[in-house]
């Protein structure tokens, strides 16, 4: 987003967006839970991860600084960049490089499976914090297209302040009334959304669950024309109580009776 504000000195307002999306499977046996951990974990391990977050640091327009990764056993992956706000131009026509150890993005995965219902989750985590005139925000379509994205929960929060040419304080220097402004309206028609704002404190919240269920796409390893269409009914009810909870945030449900 282009920052049009005429400042005085550098704009230090700090954006940080705390991203978190759920994908939400069945496997069916511990072996098929194991193969799920295994596969998700390859197809997000710390080369790909950093693969998305290097496209996003550029799509926000900022540069990166530096990049550490690690991959962990038994699962689980992790990515840390240092990103700088690129170049600030001033009035007389001079460039000035702005490297800044203030900004940062991470990123972690975390695979799970519950012990009785053969539904596994995956996890990842993504904060990004920018310090300048970029934002996180103009990259959250590409974050839920990078993933298969069943919940998310997004955090947005302006800090500090900057200053106008005369001096006054700037709490914020982009109109926002939603994350959702920011979200592609194709892709809100996917969801379910509900937003807490507080924005006497430039502080937004929104969480999403997906509408439809398309239940192949739940199945690991399993076709669901094999499934008779009672235990079709089954899973899809166990995938969406799963996807309820973790929306809420709380045991809506409880263990429930269903088993894989």
């Amino acid at each position: 987003m282009e920052n049009k504000l005429k400042l005085y000195g550098f704009n230090n307002l700090t954006k940080s967006l705390s991203f978190n999306i759920y994908d939400v499977c069945y496997a069916k046996t511990a072996k098929a839970q194991q193969e799920y951990i295994a596969y998700v974990d390859e197809q997000y391990n710390s080369e790909r991860i950093t693969d998305i977050m290097t496209h996003l640091t550029e799509m926000i327009g900022a540069q990166v600084l530096s990049v550490s990764r690690q991959d962990y056993d038994p699962q689980g992956a992790s990515a840390t960049f240092l990103i700088a706000d690129d170049t600030m131009i001033p009035a007389g026509g001079n460039e000035i490089v702005a490297h800044l150890d203030k900004s940062h993005v991470t990123v972690h995965t975390y695979p799970e499976f519950h012990p009785d219902t053969s539904i596994a989750t995956f996890r990842v985590d993504i904060d990004v914090a920018t310090c300048g005139k970029i934002t996180p925000l103009t990259a959250l379509d590409y974050l839920i297209g990078s993933f298969d994205s069943d919940i998310i929960t997004m955090d947005y929060r302006v800090r500090g302040f900057t200053r106008n040419l005369d001096g006054e304080k700037l709490f914020i220097d982009h109109d926002i009334t939603s994350i959702q402004d920011y979200i592609d309206d194709a892709t809100l028609l996917r969801y379910d959304a509900v937003d807490i704002n507080v924005y006497q404190a430039n502080m937004f919240h929104t969480k999403m669950l997906i509408k439809e269920l398309d239940l192949q796409n739940y199945l690991f390893n399993t076709d669901v024309n094999e499934l008779p269409p009672q235990r079709r009914l089954e899973i899809t009810t166990a995938l969406k109580r799963e996807m309820i909870e973790i929306f809420s945030g709380r045991n809506v449900y409880g263990n429930g009776s269903f088993t894989g």
